[in-house]
């Protein structure tokens, strides 16, 4: 399922739920529907911004690396499958942080589910 932001500040941004849900668990919100108030918008910066730095300075878990091994094979034969690549905490939350900080500079809120 997906989960649309919007703010009169940027333009929609679009998350897979399992995505999103671990940035409104950060924030405190609710997955379903909730907004995040302009007021509330510099402290949900600071957040989201504190936990893109922390995954950055955790490598690949180890249930990671065991789910592409099974997948791909300890001696990287993969049945001429594309290499395994993941995308980073950071690389997800990105249009979301872009969008709370217009909506901070613009004092706007941001809103999911309606």
């Amino acid at each position: 399922m997906l989960i649309t932001f919007k703010s009169k500040a940027a333009a929609d941004v679009v998350m897979y739920e399992e995505h999103a849900n671990r940035i409104l668990d950060l924030l405190h919100k609710d997955h379903k529907l909730g907004v995040i108030t302009a007021a509330e918008t510099a402290n949900a910066i600071k957040l989201l911004e504190g936990e893109v730095t922390l995954s950055k300075a955790h490598v690949a878990s180890e249930a990671i690396k065991r789910d592409i091994l099974a997948h791909h094979g300890e001696d990287g034969d993969d049945n001429e499958h594309e290499p395994p690549q993941t995308v980073s905490f950071s690389s997800r939350a990105y249009p979301l942080l872009e969008m709370l900080r217009a909506a901070h500079q613009e004092n706007q809120d941001v809103l999911w589910g309606v």
